[in-house]
């Protein structure tokens, strides 16, 4: 059986992904493909950079060839518009027209709704950060695949500040919590796409980077009361990358077992892969 084939479409301009690398070691195409290999060693997976140019396929490799489609977070914000942005609209366009499964965290989320013909906004509750707390199962999405073996209620990483105004014509909202819409499917031209605003694919230490970057921004906005206590909370959570159980900061940072544990966490994707990408690949050997 051949490997299934999955395409990263990394949400992110080049500046910003040389801020990640210089933080982690790895921008967040190749740590969504990390993750993705974590579930699933035997994946082949591809990473394009459709927010700087268009998008490069290897030789002789098209959309049609992909037995699935994901698409990270990113800095970029939908309704500021320009080239990086509409490129990546354009490109999920194509993915639906090639009916390949989709799947999209946060960013990913925001440009598949804005391709199928829905609408994103700053969220007027303002940004979400660090940890997005009280999600909740609706009762779609107790019942679909997506969220097989999750708990009903969750924490979850997450660092955004825009989000869902309006979903496309017959969505399924599968959860959410007080900042909104927190996961959502629905089908458009060939497709299906299942996505989520959080971020499943992020470890402690992504999330603590991701503030020490956004840095002064989160101290204005009022999520630290200053650079000492953001600091000091980057610090934590890097400890918590190193001791998972360390039961003090998980009792701090209030954080259940759907963070505690990496299965539960992974777990969207992990369901993603089995429900929709493993069966198209199947069925092209």
């Amino acid at each position: 059986m051949t490997a299934a084939r999955i395409l990263v479409i990394d949400g992110n301009v080049a500046e910003i992904r040389a801020r990640q690398v210089a933080a982690l070691g790895y921008d967040s195409g190749v740590g969504y493909s990390r993750v993705l290999h974590r579930i699933d060693a035997s994946l082949q997976i591809d990473i394009v950079l459709a927010a700087d140019g268009p998008a490069g396929f290897p030789t002789g490799v098209s959309l049609d060839d992909y037995d699935g489609v994901t698409m990270t977070g990113s800095a970029l914000n939908i309704y500021n518009g320009g080239p990086p942005v509409t490129r990546q609209i354009d490109l999920a366009k194509a993915v639906f027209a090639a009916g390949v499964p989709f799947f999209g965290s946060c960013w990913g989320l925001q440009v598949a709704v804005t391709a199928a013909g829905g609408e994103v906004h700053a969220n007027p509750q303002g940004r979400e950060f660090g940890f997005a707390r009280r999600i909740l199962l609706t009762d779609a999405g107790r019942e679909h695949p997506l969220f097989a073996g999750k708990p009903a209620v969750f924490e979850a990483p997450a660092v955004h500040r825009d989000g869902i105004a309006a979903l496309p014509s017959g969505a399924a909202i599968l959860a959410r919590n007080d900042f909104g819409v927190q996961a959502a499917a629905f089908t458009f031209g060939r497709g299906t796409f299942w996505g989520v605003q959080y971020h499943p694919e992020y470890d402690y230490v992504d999330v603590a980077a991701t503030a020490e970057r956004y840095g002064d921004i989160l101290v204005s906005e009022g999520m630290f009361r200053d650079r000492p206590a953001l600091n000091s909370f980057a610090a934590e959570l890097r400890t918590l990358q190193a001791n998972p159980l360390d039961t003090t900061l998980l009792w701090k940072h209030a954080l259940g077992p759907a963070v505690q544990t990496e299965a539960l966490r992974l777990l969207e994707i992990r369901n993603w892969l089995q429900a929709q990408v493993l069966p198209r690949s199947r069925q092209r050997d």
